[in-house]
């Protein structure tokens, strides 16, 4: 059950910081973060059955994962800060995130620049596709410290290091506090107390921000939320395919050892898709952005490769 509230704690603050950082950046950091603490506690508990000299070595790479992350950021946020002044020249007069143009407006400065016709959507890596996004998003972070996104970037990755080595204690008792005889839990019995306590404890952040909401974000009530359908399909279907992936980490975790088993972090190669492709992270970016976006994504690749090989057997 311990287990189940650092997840749920860890899953609500990475939504927070998806909005600052970006959801390749947040799910490298995060997933190192998790290797890095989780996998050297989760070794020790599994009685060392993983192999020290592989494992390790992929832990430092997903350490350097996690630096060359930041940095990805922090090049990230001074790009987007350089299209902003270059493309709101003429509002040079105003403060970052107060009087910047609207989308509408950058959109029609652009187009009578151009003389062509307003176009609906501003292309992905603009700086009217930025302020677009702003505008559209509940969190704002313009004019927002580098800083508040990676604290709970950082924050977020330390609560998902921790649930898998609890669940580690709950199915195998390396602490002793089952009386002699009595079985230890098993994966499954395991996994329900743990889903459950994370259900609930997300139903009662959920309900708290909702009234107490943070980051200057807009006071809402359980019936506006309700009434609100808008995307839930999209919260359920991760729902499921979150517990589907937790289920198998842990399933593999007590066959081959849970620290190789968190080879499951190789989630990011897949988040980075998504951002990317989809979501339009890093368009338009410096050369030095996209060097050190490939080699943070290099180096989380053979971080998990080495993690994999490091695979041990619980006799």
């Amino acid at each position: 059950m311990a287990g189940g509230v650092v997840l749920s704690v860890g899953n609500l603050s990475t939504q927070y910081a998806w909005a600052f950082v970006g959801l390749s950046v947040v799910e490298v950091i995060t997933s190192s973060l998790t290797v890095v603490i989780g996998t050297t506690l989760n070794y020790f508990l599994d009685n060392k059955i993983n192999r020290a000299e592989i494992l390790f070595p992929g832990v430092g790479c997903f350490l350097i994962a996690v630096c060359l992350g930041s940095a990805v950021h922090s090049s990230n946020t001074a790009d987007n800060k350089t299209k902003l002044d270059s493309f709101s020249s003429h509002y040079k007069d105003a403060p970052l995130g107060h009087s910047l143009p609207t989308a509408k407006e950058t959109r029609d400065l652009k187009d009578s620049e151009n003389g062509t016709i307003p176009a609906n959507k501003a292309k992905a890596g603009t700086a009217a596709f930025l302020i677009e996004l702003e505008e559209r998003r509940s969190i704002k972070v313009f004019g927002k410290s580098t800083f508040v996104g990676l604290a709970i970037t950082f924050f977020a990755g330390v609560c998902f290091s921790l649930f898998s080595p609890a669940f580690n204690l709950a199915t195998n008792d390396q602490w002793h506090t089952l009386k002699k005889g009595v079985p230890h839990l098993t994966v499954y019995t395991a996994f329900f107390y743990f889903s459950a306590s994370c259900f609930v404890l997300a139903i009662i952040l959920n309900l708290t921000f909702l009234y107490h909401p943070v980051l200057n974000l807009p006071k809402s009530s359980l019936k506006a939320y309700l009434r609100d359908w808008d995307g839930r399909g999209w919260a359920l279907l991760a729902g499921l395919l979150c517990g589907f992936g937790n289920g198998l980490q842990f399933m593999g975790g007590q066959a081959a050892g849970y620290a190789a088993a968190d080879a499951v972090q190789a989630l990011p190669l897949v988040s980075t898709f998504w951002g990317v492709v989809l979501f339009g992270e890093y368009r338009k970016s410096s050369r030095r952005t996209y060097a050190l976006l490939c080699s943070m994504l290099l180096m989380f690749i053979v971080a998990v490769g080495v993690l994999m090989a490091s695979s041990g057997h619980r006799k």
